[in-house]
């Protein structure tokens, strides 16, 4: 059994998908671990680390491999190097990427998408985009406050008081539980909102407002596995209203808000831009499906009068050392799921309930199916 972990080749993704602790636990399994030269430098963990846990470093380490281990979805330039039958497990994002999705099909590999992990206790420890999620609203915060002109605490002083200032959270997944707990660490003033009903006390549980119309449409607003359901045009429009007089009070506003499979809902127009007061920052850590603020730009810091619109890519990454260890993490509690330790031979159970909510592609075929190719009428 022989596990490789591959270098990223996506420009801007510093993350990687080992590190010298899950390499340890790998070889204890019975596995032979290669590891991409430099593949955990943006990390912060040298080649040396891993060869010192057991790894073997190597320019090219996936030819042979029967699981290749990555954060980002394999390249078609990457896939010729693997070997068929090969298990790739990755964060796939396979929403609207079909021609992405045939690449690795016609491959011939098993790619396995972390995100699509359903939310079951079982499967807790192997939830990607809840440890990532976790990280990118601890940061949405600090970026905040590094734009922020001002103290985020009130302090007081012999010249003169510094009043707190006011944070905003719209969107209160695990992204935005960990945004209003880093704000009120540094002791801001923190409302939140979000469709959910059960949102409300994990919100004020925090020590933060909640802020919603709370009507009937609002209590059935959840799907079973968790998520916000889409709402309706009238509901928008009085959550809206309700949001518009709040945010011209604001400071600085956190959006989060993504429904999987769906462009990000827009939750901040430009004329709600336009009320806040100079100074004020947005942050939306939706900018990369689309965005849920108006005038947010990816990739970029946009000054919209006086107001500033964070909309940094790949959030989790900036924080690359934690999320390497969090996502090496989850990818190891899953892959011990496919060994066979007694036999120390990889032993996938293909109707597995994790395995078959996770597969895209197997056999040549995309056999996930949420992602089947649409045929001709």
């Amino acid at each position: 059994m022989r596990i490789a972990v591959a270098r990223e080749t996506e420009g801007g993704e510093p993350r990687v998908a080992a590190t010298p602790e899950t390499i340890k636990k790998f070889k204890s399994f019975g596995a032979d671990i290669a590891v991409a030269r430099g593949a955990g430098i943006a990390s912060g963990i040298p080649d040396a680390e891993f060869e010192a846990a057991g790894a073997q470093v190597a320019d090219s380490v996936t030819k042979d491999a029967d699981v290749v281990l990555k954060v980002r979805r394999p390249a078609s330039n990457e896939l010729a190097a693997y070997k068929k039958g090969a298990l790739v497990i990755a964060i796939m994002d396979p929403y609207g990427n079909e021609a992405a999705l045939k690449q690795m099909a016609d491959a011939g590999v098993a790619a396995i998408a972390m995100e699509l992990m359903p939310r079951i206790t079982r499967a807790q420890s192997m939830d990607v985009l809840s440890s990532q999620a976790n990280l990118a609203g601890y940061r949405a915060v600090i970026d905040a406050a590094e734009e922020y002109g001002r103290a985020l605490p009130m302090m007081m002083t012999a010249a003169g008081t510094v009043p707190a200032a006011k944070v905003f959270i719209m969107g209160v997944g695990v992204a935005g539980l960990q945004a209003i707990a880093t704000a009120k660490r540094l002791g801001a003033i923190v409302t939140a909102t979000d469709v959910r009903p059960a949102t409300k006390e994990q919100v004020e549980s925090l020590g933060a407002k909640f802020l919603a119309v709370e009507d009937e449409e609002f209590k059935n607003a959840q799907t079973a596995g968790g998520y916000a359901k889409e709402m309706s045009k009238e509901y928008q429009a009085k959550q809206a209203a309700l949001t518009a007089e709040h945010i011209k009070k604001q400071d600085i506003v956190i959006t989060t808000a993504l429904i999987p499979g769906r462009p990000a809902p827009r939750l901040i127009s430009k004329e709600m831009v336009a009320s806040m007061r100079p100074g004020s920052v947005i942050v939306d850590l939706a900018v990369e499906r689309g965005g849920n603020v108006e005038g947010a730009k990816p990739g970029e810091i946009a000054q919209v009068g006086g107001v500033k619109i964070v909309g940094y890519l790949n959030v989790p990454g900036r924080l690359p050392a934690s999320a390497s260890a969090l996502y090496a993490k989850n990818l190891l509690t899953f892959v011990e799921t496919l060994i066979d330790k007694k036999e120390k031979k990889l032993a996938v159970n293909w109707e597995d309930e994790l395995v078959k909510a996770t597969l895209l592609t197997r056999d040549g075929a995309v056999v996930h199916p949420g992602f089947q190719p649409k045929t001709a009428a």
